[in-house]
């Protein structure tokens, strides 16, 4: 049972909520193999309202609505919206509740996706919001751990780069503490997962181990990598500094000691190179494949609409 209106953040998971979207984004992915999911949401309008940039977000939602059979509407940016005219989230979200059935929001602020559910009855679901979270990434995430190693259990992962500004990895991590898993963080001390998400692994006695060493994720499961994202710096000479950090290479793979699964959120810059693409435990395009059955799954879990 999914009793949730609104995905706002990984918190609000239990372990159970987790399950049923694991089994429901299976169910939807079999309707859609069978051309069976268009007109499931017939009659349902979904706001996508991106004011930060996104491709795979903002296209894997409005593909996910297309096909059960609803419709978009659609505002990407301040400056196509009444909010570069000075108007408040709250307002744009209460003319947006007469307009549309659900809401997906990208904001820069973190914690703007609380303020967006506050002002309006229908579903708002949270597709980043600054250096806060993004669950329905992480959702996707833990589903494609799922469907790549067949569990998620007794598993050894190991996250690389920037911890400290990752919403992904924030969402991800908040969701694997429901999980009997192993954390490897790899990153540059001034990117290290901050401490107050540290506190919540140590208070569910989840195992973690911090390094900077790149090489412990030879001994890992699944690797997910991910970019030093140079929006999240105020001082550029500081993104200069980190940037380079890490890169994640065939010859580096080759030497690993375990058939590590590569994620990656996407989009990357240099610390994945394109040498890895072909490898059989690449698995980040499949990664982003996988975003628009999750979210199939979520738009009809958000609406109440039973799965048949």
């Amino acid at each position: 049972m999914f009793s949730h209106l609104h995905i706002l953040d990984a918190d609000q998971f239990s372990r159970e909520d987790l399950e049923t979207v694991l089994s429901s984004t299976d169910r939807i992915a079999q309707l859609l193999k069978e051309n069976k999911t268009f007109g499931l949401l017939d009659g349902k309008i979904l706001a996508s309202l991106f004011f930060e940039s996104s491709t795979r977000t903002r296209l894997s939602f409005e593909t996910a609505m297309n096909r059960l059979g609803g419709r978009v509407v659609t505002t990407v940016g301040f400056q196509f919206s009444s909010i570069s005219k000075g108007e408040t989230l709250y307002d744009t979200m209460k003319m947006i509740e007469a307009y549309a059935d659900i809401a997906v929001i990208r904001h820069p602020v973190e914690g703007s996706s609380r303020i967006a559910a506050a002002a309006v009855n229908i579903p708002v679901i949270n597709a980043g919001d600054g250096i806060g979270q993004h669950p329905t990434q992480a959702l996707l995430d833990l589903y494609t751990i799922f469907k790549e190693k067949g569990a998620i259990e007794g598993l050894r992962i190991g996250f690389v780069g920037d911890l400290k500004f990752g919403r992904t990895i924030h969402s991800l991590i908040k969701m694997l503490r429901h999980y009997n898993v192993e954390i490897v963080l790899i990153s540059p001390v001034d990117l290290a997962l901050p401490e107050s998400y540290r506190k919540e692994l140590r208070r569910e006695n989840v195992k973690f181990e911090e390094t900077e060493d790149l090489k412990a994720l030879w001994d890992c499961d699944v690797g997910y990598i991910t970019r030093i994202q140079e929006e999240r710096f105020a001082d550029r000479s500081e993104f200069e500094r980190l940037k380079d950090s890490y890169n994640v290479n065939r010859a580096f793979l080759l030497a690993s000691r375990k058939p590590t699964t590569i994620l990656h959120p996407l989009p990357r810059v240099a610390e994945l190179s394109t040498d890895v693409d072909d490898m059989p435990t690449a698995a980040y395009f499949h990664q982003a494949g996988y975003g628009v059955v999750i979210r199939m799954a979520l738009l009809m879990l958000c609406l109440g609409q039973p799965i048949p």
